[in-house]
């Protein structure tokens, strides 16, 4: 993967944008050291991004759940009824 110092970047950016949607990724450096990682990026596709109830059944979560530390939390804070 080539390395483009970050004035090379300033000065070429429209090719370097082009070439980086071709696929041909690359790293921008800073004072001899990469910094960034310039990839290419693609969208998901009409249905595919389905974020809602993605981890359904991986875990339960407690009736208690509101509640819990709460005797940790009064104590910490000096909260009394």
């Amino acid at each position: 993967m080539r390395t483009i110092s970050i004035q090379q970047a300033k000065k070429h950016l429209s090719r370097l944008v082009d070439a980086a949607a071709k696929g041909e990724s690359f790293l921008i450096s800073s004072s001899g050291k990469p910094v960034v990682k310039v990839i290419a990026f693609v969208a998901p596709g009409h249905g595919q991004l389905k974020r809602l109830g993605f981890l359904e059944g991986q875990f339960a979560i407690p009736e208690d759940f509101d509640r819990m530390g709460s005797s940790e939390i009064e104590r910490d804070f000096g909260v009394s009824d």
